[in-house]
C-alpha cells in the first residue's frame, strides 16, 4: 500500500513515529513534510495529502496535527475524500470498515505513541465491509460533489 503523511509543526514527532510503523509492515510511505516545528499552516498540507492521494488511486493518507481536528476539517473539503479524526482503535475500524476512510487524521497531543501505534495497526488491518456501507459512502461521496474544493 502505498500512503502519504505530512503534519503541521505540532505534529512532527508522531510523523515520524507513524512513518516507521507503516514502513516497518512493508508500506511505502512519501513524507511531504514538513520537516521541522517551524510554524507552518495545517490546511498547506492537508491539501498536500489529499492532492497526492486523489491521483494515486487506492493510495491512502495519514494527516497529524495537535488535536487531528484542524486537518480532518481541512482534508474532507476535498471531494473524494473521506478523512476521519481516530483517537482509539475502535475509530479506526469503524472508520476503515463502515466508511471507506482514505485518510486518518491524529492528533499528537491527544493521543500517546503506544495508543497511536494500537490505532494505526488496526487501520492497517482493516478493510471496508462494503455491502449496506456501499450507499452510504455513496451518499458520503455525492456530497462532496456540491461544492466542496475539487483538484
Amino acid at each position: 500500500m502505498k500512503y502519504f503523511i505530512a503534519a503541521d509543526h505540532a505534529g512532527i514527532d508522531i510523523k515520524k513515529y507513524v512513518k516507521e510503523l507503516f514502513e516497518a509492515k512493508g508500506h511505502e510511505v512519501i513524507d511531504l513534510g514538513p520537516n521541522s516545528k517551524d510554524r507552518v499552516d495545517y490546511p498547506d498540507f492537508a491539501a498536500k495529502v489529499c492532492t497526492e492521494v486523489l491521483a494515486n488511486k487506492g493510495s491512502k493518507g495519514i494527516l497529524i496535527c495537535g488535536s487531528g481536528i484542524g486537518m480532518s476539517m481541512a482534508a474532507n473539503k476535498f471531494d473524494g475524500i473521506r478523512a476521519a479524526l481516530c483517537h482509539n482503535e475502535y475509530s479506526a475500524k469503524m472508520a476503515r470498515e463502515h466508511n471507506d476512510a482514505n485518510v486518518i487524521c491524529l492528533g499528537e497531543r491527544v493521543s500517546g505513541y503506544g495508543m497511536i501505534e494500537a490505532i494505526i495497526d488496526t487501520w492497517d488491518k482493516a478493510s471496508f465491509e462494503g455491502g449496506r456501507h456501499e450507499g452510504r459512502v455513496e451518499k458520503i461521496n455525492a456530497l462532496g460533489k456540491m461544492g466542496s474544493c475539487r483538484v
